[in-house]
C-alpha cells in the first residue's frame, strides 16, 4: 500500500522533471540566441536561472533513480546468483544510499540555513532555493531506499520459505 503512494509520488516527481527541463530549455536558449545572434540582448540572469533550475533537476533526477534502481552503485563482486548473496549485495547499496541520504538530510539543513542568508548576485533571489534541495533530496533517499531495503528483505523472506 506504502509503496503504492512512493511511485505514484515518483510518477509526479518525473512529471515535475519534464516541466524543470522545459523550464531550462527557455534561459538556455535565450543565452544561446543572445551570444551568438544578437536579436536579444545578454540578460545575465538567465544564467542564475539555469544553475538553480539544473540543480532541482539533478537533485530530483537521483531521487526518481534511488526508487527506479537505475542509481550509480559499483559492484566490487560478481552478480550474485542466490538469493541471500543477492540480498547482501543490494542491502549494502541500500545502506550506503541511506548513510549519505542521512547525511545529506542532517548537514544539508544547516547547509539550507546558510544558503537562507545569502542572495544570489544577479536575480536577489534567496538562495535557500537551490540549499534546501540538498536536505530533501536526502530525506527521500532515506526513505525510498529504506523501503527498497525493506522490500528485498521480505522477497528473500518469502523465497526462503519455498524451495528451490
Amino acid at each position: 500500500m506504502f509503496g503504492r503512494y512512493l511511485d505514484k509520488f515518483c510518477k509526479g516527481l518525473r512529471i515535475l522533471l519534464g516541466v524543470l527541463m522545459g523550464a531550462l530549455a527557455v534561459p538556455v536558449a535565450m543565452q544561446v540566441i543572445s551570444r551568438y545572434t544578437g536579436l536579444i540582448p545578454t540578460f545575465l540572469w538567465t544564467e542564475e536561472l539555469a544553475t538553480f533550475l539544473f540543480i532541482w533537476i539533478v537533485m530530483i533526477g537521483s531521487v526518481v533513480a534511488v526508487w527506479d534502481g537505475t542509481h550509480f552503485d559499483v559492484r566490487i563482486t560478481r552478480d550474485a546468483k542466490g538469493p541471500f548473496a543477492r540480498l547482501v549485495q543490494d542491502g549494502v547499496v541500500h545502506v550506503a544510499i541511506m548513510v549519505f541520504g542521512a547525511l545529506f538530510l542532517f548537514y544539508g539543513i544547516e547547509y539550507a540555513e546558510f544558503g537562507g542568508k545569502q542572495r544570489s548576485v544577479m536575480m536577489r533571489a534567496n538562495l535557500m532555493i537551490t540549499h534546501i534541495s540538498v536536505p530533501i533530496a536526502g530525506g527521500l533517499w532515506l526513505l525510498l531506499s529504506g523501503y527498497r531495503l525493506v522490500e528485498a528483505f521480505t522477497a528473500f523472506r518469502s523465497r526462503e520459505g519455498t524451495p528451490s
